[in-house]
């Protein structure tokens, strides 16, 4: 499902040349939930952006579903990886503030063309993450978990195979955490390949896999210590 291969990411800044990500390689099968680990600086949303082709790299080669992104790849190769194989939840939700929870699903259908016109689907998935009777809101009208919500259901509409989360509690009380970590991993149980990025320890020990970077290079990489567990367990 993904792969990466050799992975560096570099800016300039002036003339000194700053490393985020240095030589990763990395395969994420589907079905899998993954957490990847570490503090800030580390490079995990550099990952997350070379997986979601939000950014290319500066050398090596990232690989969703059998097709390659490299530096010398276009916007309109990004653009399409984007649309069809990632649904992305962002820890700033990212919704439009002048849509209804029910247009920023549509909106997202839309531009995949899977809509047509139809609000019946994006209805349906508002009411899977439970705001179904909040479908007519405008984000300044949820509460913090509920315009998360919103967002992981529109990552939802797009039926992508891989979707990734970037700190999706962060901002978040535990109980509306857990919950959003309930509805990604129920994602992950569907055969999709999920992503979370954050820093918080406790989250990793739900995860198939703990991905951890330190200084743009991966540390450590296995199942957590003594084993997934239910995220009826977790506590933060």
């Amino acid at each position: 499902m993904i792969q990466l291969i050799d992975v560096s990411k570099w800016y300039l800044m002036g003339e000194v040349r700053v490393t985020a990500l240095d030589e990763i390689s990395l395969k994420v099968q589907r079905g899998e939930f993954v957490v990847v680990l570490g503090p800030s600086g580390s490079g995990k949303t550099t990952l997350l952006n070379m997986i979601g082709a939000l950014d290319a790299p500066s050398e090596g080669t990232v690989q969703i579903n059998g097709s390659k992104l490299s530096n010398g790849s276009k916007r309109a190769q990004q653009f399409k990886f984007r649309r069809e194989a990632i649904g992305f939840v962002f820890q700033s939700f990212n919704l439009f503030p002048g849509l209804t929870a029910l247009e920023n699903v549509q909106f997202v259908l839309d531009v995949v063309g899977k809509r047509n016109g139809d609000a019946k689907p994006a209805a349906k998935v508002l009411e899977s993450v439970g705001l179904g009777d909040r479908i007519h809101h405008f984000p300044h009208q949820l509460s913090g978990g509920e315009q998360q919500r919103v967002a992981i259901a529109r990552a939802l509409a797009k039926d992508a195979p891989i979707i990734l989360a970037d700190e999706p509690t962060g901002e978040l009380d535990f109980r509306t955490g857990v919950q959003i970590l309930e509805l990604l991993k129920r994602q992950a149980d569907a055969g999709k390949a999920v992503l979370v990025v954050t820093h918080n320890r406790e989250i990793a020990r739900m995860a198939d896999r703990v991905v951890e970077l330190h200084s743009g290079r991966i540390a450590n990489d296995g199942p957590p210590k003594g084993g997934p567990v239910s995220v009826d367990e977790l506590m933060w």
